[in-house]
């Protein structure tokens, strides 16, 4: 028994590509809406809620896995580390597959790199305006807490529990979009454009996370585009191809 931790759009993928093997698969995806995403497959279980290290060590245990694939999503540094602990307690194989950034090579006058979304404080004397937020709704937190003097705008998933979430946070209606992505290259220039931003602020989450079409529209509207940096995690054995894994997962469970 083998389980993958599922945290990107390649989850169907990667169980497409598995199938046959639906029976020595255990799934953990940190929310119900990934569940749903991938309930057409029959694997012998499914998490849907986040696991700390101590909840994964015994879903592990539980089902007295092989290996972990910790395909979660690339700034989901403490999901990867705790794995990681798990996996060495235990002495099983830690896998991980992440997807190739693609703005790491790009050098514009426009383009400001942070480390983190603790490092926005920093930048209110550079933006003069909205700043669109394309990270996602769990940084949400953060970058309110950043007492920001911008109007910040969220693009987030369109799901009942992030509505929520964020309305809980004390964010105006206004100042959300609830959108599923990836968008393209002209809706998010329309977003640009609508909301007057004056910065875009995203993730390198590679081709299908559609960070080039971001990075395009905001360099194109002449605005600055604030990318976070993927943090660094000393993953050991790291694949970036999703056949590899596959094949590599499939000599597991043989």
């Amino acid at each position: 028994m083998i389980a993958l931790i599922l945290g990107t759009s390649e989850g169907r993928e990667f169980l497409q590509k598995l199938k046959g093997f639906e029976e020595k698969i255990v799934i953990s995806t940190a929310t119900e809406y990934g569940g749903e995403l991938l309930k057409e497959f029959p694997v012998a279980f499914m998490n849907t809620k986040p696991l700390d290290e101590e909840g994964l060590l015994n879903f592990a245990k539980e089902f007295n896995l092989k290996g972990i694939v910790d395909a979660s999503h690339p700034y989901a540094k403490n999901v990867s580390e705790n794995t990681i602990k798990v996996c060495k307690k235990l002495n099983i194989e830690y896998i991980r597959y992440e997807r190739n950034g693609v703005l790491k090579e790009l050098n514009h006058p426009n383009i400001i790199r942070i480390s983190g979304l603790e490092k926005l404080k920093e930048l209110d004397s550079i933006i003069d305006g909205p700043i669109l937020n394309t990270t996602g709704s769990n940084g949400v937190k953060q970058i309110l807490e950043s007492s920001l003097e911008n109007r910040v705008i969220h693009r987030v998933l369109p799901s009942k529990k992030v509505m929520n979430d964020l309305i809980d946070l004390g964010v105006k209606i206004e100042d959300i979009i609830a959108i599923k992505g990836p968008i393209g290259y002209e809706l998010n220039k329309a977003f640009i454009d609508e909301y007057k931003a004056k910065a875009l602020l995203t993730k390198d989450s590679g081709e299908r996370g559609g960070a080039l079409e971001k990075a395009k529209a905001a360099l194109d509207s002449n605005i600055k585009l604030i990318i976070v940096e993927k943090p660094k995690v000393d993953y050991g054995r790291c694949f970036s191809d999703i056949d590899e894994t596959v094949e590599y997962i499939k000599n597991i469970l043989k």
